[in-house]
C-alpha cells in the first residue's frame, strides 16, 4: 500500500487549525511531518521472511508462545490498541522459526484494524505457514477509544480463534489456555 505523505501533512495541518491550534507555533512546527512519517512507518511495515520452517522432531507437539505485544490502530476512531498475543499450534512435519510468530502478529497489526479480524488473520497466517490446521490464537487488548472517549472506562477485550483440535478436543484447548495463563500470558 502506498501513502501520500504530502496529503497527510496537509490533513494534519488542517486538523490542527480546525481545533484552534497554530501549526506554526513552536511545539507544533514539524508535527505534520512527524505524523506523516509515522503513518509511512506504520502502514509500510515489512515483517521480513515469515515462511521459515524447520523439520519437526515430533508430530502433534504443542508449541505455545505468549507475551508478544503489538500495537495497532482502531479503524473506527484511529486510536491505538495495545494487544498481547499468545499463539499455539500442534506441529506437523514442520515447525516455524520462533520469531516468525511475532513477525506474523506484527504484520497483521500494522494496518487499520479491529481486534476480532486481527485474531482471525493471525490464525490464518499460522495455518498457512506452519502447514497445520491445529492453531489457537488468544489476543487481549486495551483500546484507547474506550479509555479516552465515550464511556472512558478501562477494560480488556479478549478474542480467540481456535482451529482443529484446539476447537474440537477440549483437553487440547484447556492445555493451551492453562499454558497461556500460568506460563506468562496476560
Amino acid at each position: 500500500m502506498t501513502i501520500s505523505k504530502p496529503r497527510i501533512r496537509l490533513a494534519i495541518q488542517e486538523i490542527l487549525e480546525a481545533i484552534g491550534e497554530d501549526p506554526l507555533r513552536e511545539g507544533l512546527v514539524g508535527t505534520p511531518d512527524r505524523v506523516a512519517n509515522f503513518w509511512e512507518e506504520f502502514i509500510d511495515y515489512r515483517p521480513g521472511n515469515i515462511d521459515v520452517t524447520f523439520e519437526s522432531t515430533s508430530v502433534d507437539q504443542m508449541i505455545v508462545v505468549t507475551g508478544m505485544r503489538v500495537y495497532s490502530l482502531c479503524e473506527h476512531h484511529l486510536l491505538p490498541m495495545t494487544l498481547d498475543i499468545s499463539i499455539g499450534y500442534l506441529t506437523s512435519e514442520r515447525v516455524l522459526g520462533l520469531s516468525k510468530l511475532a513477525r506474523i502478529a506484527h504484520m497483521c497489526a500494522h494496518k487499520l484494524q479491529i481486534q476480532e479480524r486481527m485474531t482471525r488473520e493471525i490464525a490464518d497466517e499460522v495455518v498457512r505457514v506452519a502447514q497445520t490446521e491445529h492453531v489457537a490464537v488468544l489476543v487481549e487488548g486495551v483500546h484507547m477509544c474506550m479509555l479516552m472517549r465515550g464511556i472512558k472506562t478501562p477494560g480488556r477485550m479478549i478474542t480467540s480463534e481456535m482451529r482443529g483440535k484446539f476447537r474440537s478436543v477440549p483437553a487440547v484447548r484447556a492445555e493451551f489456555l492453562h499454558l497461556v495463563r500460568e506460563r506468562g500470558g496476560k
